[in-house]
């Protein structure tokens, strides 16, 4: 596949590489906009980027736009296709830029052009009679893009400012073959099918309500939920070394004003004033963290100092972007600080990716690897910058683990590695991090004794597994579709008598197996079998217990799954016998 580069060359790329794919559908967005402009004259057009999976682009129509609009924008777009328009690449002067823009009243771009250096040049790409305003790249001619599809439609602020115009923004995706695209299309709605939203409101593990859009609440399951996934953490730590700790909800303006995060986050924290002082929410944990390291001195003798915390923060994110439990205001992080000297930087960030990848492993999640470097908002030295990262390369080195650079997505206080999961259908989750700091020490004057005798800063490592527990529970359910492993499971047991003369015993079996440790319910209604059956596979359910007057002669339970079906008559011995092995993860 041809590309063609911003300063005019041609470049070879498939679309399995980056380069090629970004090129491929942000080609595919020009060619949306040429069909709406064609179809819809009027219509003003601001900016469409390449993103995951596809590509979007931002209209103000002059009419009311829905989905009904996409078969006939679809048409012409395979006209332009079929058309094998050149994209031709120029350059302008900033003047002649504007006048380009002012002759088709467009004012998205216009605005765009002067917030420019007036001696700055304009990179154009040219289609046929469309003009764009673009940097590039792109593919070489408009036939090269095979299969394509338009998506959804959602509302978008201009330049995702609130007090800007809402502009229509259209979804779609593209592929080189009708067989990828189809392929695409099937996992999306196999997506659909798995949404935790939908799943979570069946299985009745959480809700939201519209008096706090972004606040989940967890219903008694999904609180079953949340905590066994809690415990596991409490255990995997305990193992690992570290200390649980909790710091306050709320603390003073002084505090993030030492941290930085008063300077460089204050818009996405909730704040009060209290005793004629400002407070802010905490929008993170370590903070409160550094308070509880800085209580008395430490030595060199007790690093590495591994402290965790399962801290509830708050942080004001938009309403658009609030999704389910994927992107709440609200959340339980599984953080951990992690201070040490700089000799133990390496072993340490390899004790914690052993970690992440043992309990990503337990799920069965696949993962790739990611190095964010320095952002431009960052704080702290070049060396300081340079030390951290050449820190995070050596241990990524070190254990062997393939990894890409992601330039400038660092953290502002330090550079980072975030582990990406791959779903079960092939979605990646952006779940843990890694983050080494020698800021956050430097702004609280924390210290330890060296083996010199003499005052040193500590590094610290900040990190989370999950990411935020119910992040990670939204994402477990999509994984699993609410299938959840035994071990996992709200309700691992169903008892079904066949009718209530059975219930008795029903009852006997169930509190057998809640004093084994097992979580069970019995459906008691005065329901014909086959409808608790059904009933407790909508449930996803792991097993039923169906009971009758057999089962009671031979003191025994015909045992069904809800995967695999009857596996016959059993023993309470036998049964638990199987729960002991299938509950080992």
């Amino acid at each position: 596949m041809k590309i063609k580069m911003k300063d005019g060359s041609i470049r070879e790329a498939s679309f399995e590489e980056e380069l090629g794919r970004n090129a491929f559908r942000h080609t595919t967005a020009h060619i949306l906009a040429q069909a709406v402009k064609r179809l819809y004259p009027d219509t003003k057009c601001a900016i469409g980027p390449a993103i995951a999976d596809g590509f979007y682009y931002d209209f103000d129509f002059t009419f009311r736009f829905s989905e009904e609009h996409f078969e006939e924008i679809e048409a012409e777009m395979k006209k332009i296709v079929k058309e094998n328009l050149q994209l031709k690449h120029f350059t302008s002067d900033h003047p002649k830029a504007i006048q380009a823009m002012k002759e088709r009243n467009e004012t998205y771009k216009i605005e765009m052009l002067n917030e420019l250096p007036e001696d700055e040049e304009i990179s154009f790409y040219m289609q046929g009679e469309y003009l764009e305003m673009c940097a590039g790249p792109h593919v070489a001619y408009t036939s090269a893009i095979k299969a394509f599809k338009l998506l959804s439609v959602a509302g978008a602020y201009w330049r995702g400012d609130e007090k800007n115009k809402m502009l229509t923004r259209i979804y779609g995706t593209s592929f080189p073959s009708e067989s990828m695209l189809e392929e695409y299309l099937n996992r999306l709605e196999e997506a659909k099918k798995r949404d935790h939203r939908k799943l979570g409101k069946e299985l009745g593990l959480f809700a939201l309500f519209d008096e706090g859009p972004g606040f989940p609440f967890f219903l008694p399951k999904g609180l079953i939920l949340k905590n066994l996934l809690i415990d596991y953490w409490r255990k995997l730590h305990t193992r690992e070394g570290y200390m649980e700790i909790s710091t306050p909800i709320m603390l003073n303006r002084q505090l993030w004003e030492t941290s930085g995060h008063w300077e460089h986050y204050r818009e996405n924290m909730y704040t009060t004033v209290i005793d004629e002082t400002d407070f802010a929410i905490k929008p993170m944990n370590c903070p409160g963290g550094m308070l509880v390291y800085k209580m008395e001195p430490h030595s060199y003798r007790e690093f590495p100092m591994r402290i965790g915390e399962l801290g509830i923060i708050h942080r004001n994110e938009k309403s658009g972007t609030l999704h389910g439990l994927m992107r709440v205001r609200c959340c339980t992080q599984d953080d951990a600080h992690i201070f040490m000297t700089p000799e133990q930087i390496p072993d340490e960030i390899k004790g914690v990716v052993r970690l992440i990848d043992e309990v990503y492993s337990d799920f069965g999640f696949k993962y790739h690897v990611e190095l964010s470097t320095r952002p431009e908002n960052s704080i702290g030295s070049d060396e300081d910058w340079e030390m951290a990262t050449n820190g995070l390369k050596s241990a990524l080195d070190d254990l062997k683990l393939p990894y890409v650079i992601n330039e400038g997505d660092g953290a502002f206080y330090g550079p980072k590695i975030d582990f990406h999961l791959e779903d079960s259908i092939g979605r990646t989750w952006q779940c843990g991090t890694i983050q080494l700091d020698f800021q956050l020490p430097q702004r609280f004057e924390a210290e330890y004794i060296g083996e010199d005798g003499k005052k040193h800063r500590p590094i610290m490592i900040h990190r989370v597994v999950f990411g935020s527990i119910e992040r990670f529970i939204g994402i477990l359910i999509e994984h699993y579709a609410g299938k959840f492993p035994l071990w996992l499971s709200p309700v691992q047991v169903k008892v079904l008598p066949i009718s209530d003369k059975f219930n008795d015993y029903a009852r006997e079996i169930e509190m057998t197996l809640k004093k084994e440790g097992l979580r069970c319910e019995m459906d008691g209604r005065a329901e014909k079998i086959g409808y608790k059956i059904r009933t407790a596979q909508m449930e996803k359910v792991p097993y039923m217990l169906v009971v009758g007057e057999k089962e009671v002669k031979t003191n025994s339970v015909s045992v069904r799954t809800r995967d695999d079906g009857d596996l016959g008559s059993m023993s309470i011995k036998q049964l638990l016998e199987i729960f002991d092995f299938s509950q080992k993860k």
